[in-house]
């Protein structure tokens, strides 16, 4: 299982600010889409696209003129309303002579419930995904699908990504290590998967069953502990995909995302014992208690909370280097803004 360092985030254990370095990409995204037509389409492989829309009306059509405009042949999109109040509807009903693109609306039931709506109402041999706010550039199924030719085990295919704020303006890709084969391990030590920058062999669905919708967070890291098991995961580093931030967003509640993220590690231990050795194990919750010591410390100002959570590192992990490091760090006097 080789690692590589690369440009990369994690949606779940860290959302701790890290390293950013500006890449320059062609941002022509929101152009009208060219469809692809090719005697070649019946050969190629199936991709159905799953794109959940909540209140985005403002970002939704760009979001799908990015999936229509790629390069490889749409088999088709299925947009999934989940219950918005702020004129999505109207937005989404402009793409429904596309005989491409379907859409569904149901009443308020989460991210998981309406992503799995897409999912389970698609067809092709590949389900793929795209946030509402988000974007894709033009190549990103044409540079991913080959790849699981590789091998006939990759269930999972994900590529880099460039973060953009509310305007579109790119903030560059924070710094990452990637694993690829079988990453059960390094898995559970970090989510290093960028989830909607993914591209799914639909058997993987079949194996171990659809997003969680008990889940308030954390859904597609729960998803790629229980697919790793059974299949390899392969990444490419091409900043295929463009992640939004902006205030308010679900990524950004740290405390719900580290009580959805323990609940994920221990319910995955559980129903696979033996599968991961034990100093794995530690490292593991080491790495989570660390994670949101930092958050603590550099993002809420907390402290003493923090050094909790260092020390809670150290007591499954005595030689964890990060934790003593991270508490040297919170015993350093706060710097005040200039």
């Amino acid at each position: 299982m080789a690692g590589k360092t690369v440009y990369c985030t994690s949606v779940l254990n860290n959302a701790v600010p890290g390293r950013f370095t500006y890449h320059s990409h062609d941002m022509n995204l929101l152009a009208a889409p060219t469809l692809v037509h090719s005697s070649k389409t019946q050969a190629m492989k199936r991709v159905s696209v799953v794109v959940a829309n909540f209140n985005m009306a403002r970002y939704l059509a760009d979001a799908i003129h990015s999936i229509l405009a790629q390069t490889h042949p749409i088999h088709e999109v299925h947009v999934v309303d989940d219950g918005s109040t702020d004129g999505s509807r109207a937005v989404m009903e402009t793409f429904r002579a596309l005989p491409q693109v379907h859409l569904h609306y149901q009443v308020n039931g989460g991210q998981a419930k309406a992503k799995n709506r897409g999912v389970r109402e698609s067809t092709g041999e590949f389900v793929a995904f795209c946030d509402a706010d988000d974007c894709w550039a033009r190549t990103k199924l044409e540079i991913q699908l080959p790849c699981f030719d590789l091998d006939p085990k990759i269930g999972v295919v994900h590529t880099n990504f460039v973060l953009i704020n509310a305007d579109g303006k790119p903030l560059g890709t924070p710094e990452r290590q990637y694993f690829d084969g079988w990453v059960s391990g390094r898995l559970l030590i970090d989510n290093f998967v960028n989830g909607m920058a993914s591209v799914v062999k639909r058997e993987c669905f079949e194996r171990v069953g659809l997003f969680d919708e008990s889940l308030p967070m954390g859904i597609d890291y729960d998803l790629w502990l229980r697919i790793s098991p059974h299949y390899k995961f392969h990444f490419v580093d091409d900043r295929s995909y463009f992640y939004r931030q902006w205030e308010g967003q679900m990524s950004r509640r740290h405390e719900r995302r580290f009580e959805c993220a323990s609940i994920i590690m221990r319910r995955f231990i559980e129903a696979n014992p033996g599968l991961i050795d034990d100093a794995t194990i530690r490292d593991a919750w080491a790495h989570t208690y660390v994670s949101r010591g930092r958050t603590l410390l550099e993002i809420e100002r907390n402290r003493r909370e923090a050094v909790r959570c260092f020390l809670g590192a150290l007591r499954v992990r005595p030689s964890y280097i990060p934790a003593w490091k991270s508490l040297l760090r919170a015993a350093l006097p706060v710097q005040k803004p200039l």
